[in-house]
């Protein structure tokens, strides 16, 4: 299941993820991001996942699908905080870093999920904004 938590920022779409995350599930999570990326030009997300025992095999599929829908608009997306203390989450997280530029994904602990919410409510320097699916400054 997918619990969607008070973001702590406009720009932010948090959640927990627990037990069986389904394809339903997975559209909550989708669906907030969309309503956030409507009204804020960069978009981060807070998870924390430790709880989560498994993925449907129509989440994994509905996630990768959402995820190449959005190669092209990578420019809306900011933060990823992941809040875990499962090992194998970090080694996707730098991977996910490296492959999808500008979006900085970063792992915290448990214990340090207060320093992920903080960092994950920050924004980029300087007003920006997107115009015509260009990012610019100004």
């Amino acid at each position: 299941m997918i619990e969607l938590l008070p973001p702590g920022a406009a720009h932010v779409v948090a959640f927990r993820a627990s037990g069986r995350v389904d394809a339903d599930d997975l559209q909550q999570a989708i669906d907030a991001t969309e309503e956030v990326k409507k009204t804020h030009p960069r978009v981060s997300m807070y998870a924390e996942i430790d709880e989560m025992r498994w993925m449907t095999a129509t989440a994994v599929l509905r996630d990768l699908g959402y995820g190449l829908t959005q190669l092209g608009d990578l420019q809306h997306f900011y933060r990823v905080a992941v809040v875990t203390d499962r090992r194998w989450v970090r080694p996707i997280a730098q991977l996910e870093t490296h492959l999808f530029k500008p979006l900085e994904v970063r792992v915290f602990s448990n214990h340090d999920k207060e320093a992920a919410k903080e960092w994950v409510k920050h924004l980029p320097e300087g007003p920006e904004r997107v115009v015509s699916g260009e990012a610019s400054s100004g």
